[in-house]
C-alpha cells in the first residue's frame, strides 16, 4: 500500500437539504443523515488513518469527529480547508444562483482562475489558501507506505484542487461531483505532485462520464 490522502466532502447538513449555497464558516450542522453518512463513513474504512483532518466549519469538524471516534485517529483542524466563497451569493437557493456560480466555477476548471462573484474569492485565492495546508500535511504525516491522511472537507474546493495539482482533466472535475461523504484519493509523486487514483466510483483512466448529483453545485 502506498501513502494515500483522502478528500471526503463533509455529510449531508441542512443548507444541502435546503440547496442553500452555504460557504462561510461555521456553516450548517449535519443533519440525522449526515451524522449517519459520517459514521458509515468510518464503518466502511478498511485501514485506520493516520489522523483526520478537518476545515474550520462545523459540517466537516462534525463529519470527521465521527471518523475519529470510530477509528481512534487524531483528529485535527485546519484553517484554509472550507468551502469556495461564493460572496453575494451567499445562503441563495435560486436556479439562478446556482448557475451564475457554476459558470463561474467552469471558467476556473478552463483557466480563468482569477473569476470571480463580487465579495467571493477566485480560484488563486482558494488554491493559495487550500494547497500549502495540503504540502504540510504531506509533510509531516505521508512519510511511510502504510500512511494515510483523510481530510474532511467540501465538495468545489475539493474538485477544484484535485484538477489544479493532479493530471485530472478539467471537463471531467466539471462534470462528475462528490457526494455527501464521497472522496478523493490522491498519491504524493516523488517529483512533489499528486497522482488521483480514485474520485468518488472511478479509477484511471477518467474520463468524461456525467455527474451523478447535477443539481448540487457545490458537491
Amino acid at each position: 500500500m502506498t501513502a494515500r490522502l483522502v478528500l471526503v466532502r463533509h455529510g449531508q447538513t441542512h443548507s444541502n437539504v435546503a440547496r442553500r449555497l452555504d460557504t462561510r464558516p461555521p456553516g450548517a450542522e449535519l443533519t440525522e443523515l449526515g451524522h449517519r453518512q459520517a459514521r458509515d463513513y468510518a464503518a466502511a474504512l478498511t485501514n485506520s488513518p493516520t489522523v483526520v483532518v478537518s476545515s474550520v466549519a462545523v459540517r466537516a469538524r462534525q463529519t470527521a469527529a465521527h471518523i475519529a471516534e470510530i477509528t481512534g485517529a487524531p483528529h485535527l483542524v485546519r484553517d484554509g480547508l472550507q468551502e469556495t466563497n461564493v460572496g453575494e451569493l451567499e445562503d441563495r437557493t435560486g436556479d439562478e444562483d446556482h448557475a451564475r456560480f457554476t459558470e463561474v466555477y467552469q471558467r476556473w476548471l478552463h483557466g480563468d482562475t482569477g473569476a470571480r462573484i463580487p465579495g467571493g474569492e477566485s480560484a488563486d485565492e482558494v488554491l493559495a489558501r487550500y494547497v500549502p495546508v495540503l504540502e504540510d500535511l504531506r509533510r509531516e504525516y505521508l512519510t511511510g507506505d502504510d500512511a494515510s491522511v483523510h481530510v474532511v472537507s467540501h465538495g468545489a474546493a475539493i474538485r477544484l484542487v484535485t484538477a489544479a495539482v493532479s493530471d485530472v482533466d478539467a471537463d471531467f472535475a466539471a462534470d462528475n461531483h462528490l457526494d455527501n461523504t464521497g472522496s478523493i484519493e490522491l498519491c504524493p509523486r516523488a517529483d512533489g505532485t499528486w497522482e488521483c487514483v480514485r474520485w468518488g466510483s472511478f479509477t484511471p483512466p477518467f474520463d468524461a462520464k456525467g455527474s451523478r448529483i447535477p443539481d448540487d453545485p457545490m458537491g
